[in-house]
């Protein structure tokens, strides 16, 4: 059996699926994956075959316009649309999945790197500050959602005009008639309200929690793991706050920067850091003690996974309501991105790393989320879908 992969270029949307498409070839399935060349190596390197699509997301932009820390730049907008509508006219997305399997007559299969949604429940409705949010939402909707929506709206549009089909918006409407989340139903808002369409397979991490360019730090110290992700991490004064809160040798820190952060111009680097752009995150978690993270789904369900506590500072929205749900079920510490300090940092780790109950929560989820099937369940449940 052929099957195509479509999804978002960008690590977070990429990364879960990848065990699932390993697991398919291995079942002796043929994979092809549309994405743009920087992903290429990735994917193939999971056994499929890489199917090109043109440019890359403008992370610097998208992040400007997302962050909503800064004001939303009109021109940076512009910019991500263009993106979006040049990709998708040239090639698949996630974003067009569904117009182009009903235009071939193709059985539509969605898989959710993060909260899924259903006809009574949009992805809308989980966001902080969204009408009928979430309990503990802010008032107001959140200034990078007022811009981002509208932009997904006019892709949505011009997406389905390009391609002669009736328009579904991105965020919200009926689910694909087989929906895989890379997710516990624990974890999902209103978990029991979804139906037999969705399989809750939680995260898989393949092969990913061994790499030999990290080599665990020597017993005696805990082992602090610091990452925004790969999205919105150009914030060199947070780092500047970790090196200062972090820098006494009582820790052990894995530092991840980013590739737009200067590690020169952050000041004096401790001996007991260690800073890099980028880090194998699963094989770091799987020896980290705390986890100072931005929140995004990825780095929430591998940090579980490992059973490592968070201290989460999130930088976006939908950050923002992972960051909230894990410290609904006692999971993490939430900090409001606005007021970091190095203090409020240092104090706010060693709270965590403290705090039994919480790693009690943490040590019971990872133990569920090993015993969730993963990337098994998900191609069990692909297979029996396409079979029928």
């Amino acid at each position: 059996m052929h099957i195509a992969f479509a999804t978002l270029p960008a690590h977070g949307h990429i990364n879960p699926t990848l065990p699932l498409v390993r697991e398919l070839v291995r079942r002796g399935h043929r994979v092809g994956y549309a994405v743009n060349e920087a992903f290429h190596p990735t994917v193939e390197s999971a056994g499929a075959t890489a199917l090109a699509l043109p440019g890359e997301i403008p992370f610097a932009e998208f992040g400007n316009a997302a962050s909503g820390q800064s004001g939303v730049n009109p021109a940076d907008m512009s910019r991500v649309l263009d993106f979006f509508l040049t990709s998708t006219r040239d090639g698949v997305t996630a974003l067009e999945e569904r117009f182009t399997a009903e235009r071939l007559g193709l059985p539509g299969i969605a898989l959710h790197s993060t909260h899924a949604g259903h006809e009574n429940m949009s992805l809308l409705d989980m966001l902080p500050g969204a009408p009928d949010a979430v309990p503990g939402g802010s008032a107001g909707f959140p200034a990078d959602m007022q811009e981002i929506v509208p932009l997904m709206q006019r892709m949505s549009e011009q997406l389905a005009a390009d391609l002669g089909v009736k328009r579904v918006s991105p965020m919200e409407g009926a689910p694909a008639p087989l929906n895989i989340v890379f997710i516990p139903r624990e974890f999902q808002f209103a978990g029991d309200t979804f139906d037999e369409r969705f399989h809750f397979v939680g995260p898989s991490i393949g092969i990913r929690d061994t790499d030999d360019s990290w080599q665990a730090p020597e017993p005696g110290r805990p082992l602090l793991f610091i990452s925004l992700g790969t999205a919105f991490n150009n914030q060199p004064d947070f780092f500047r706050d970790c090196l200062k809160a972090f820098g006494d040798g009582m820790w052990r820190v894995a530092m991840a920067v980013g590739d737009h952060v200067d590690v020169s111009l952050l000041g004096p680097v401790p001996g007991n850091f260690d800073v890099r752009p980028s880090f194998p995150q699963p094989a770091v978690l799987r020896d980290a003690d705390v986890f100072l993270t931005h929140a995004g789904m990825n780095s929430t369900m591998e940090s579980l996974y490992f059973g490592v506590p968070m201290v989460a500072v999130p930088q976006m929205a939908e950050q923002e309501a992972n960051a909230r749900r894990a410290e609904d079920l006692g999971y993490a510490l939430r900090l409001d991105n606005a007021g970091i300090t190095a203090g409020l940092l240092r104090g706010s780790v060693d709270q965590v790393h403290a705090d039994q109950h919480i790693r009690g929560n943490v040590t019971e989820m990872s133990k569920k989320l090993r015993a969730a099937g993963g990337a098994v369940a998900a191609a069990d449940a692909l297979e029996a879908h396409l079979a029928n």
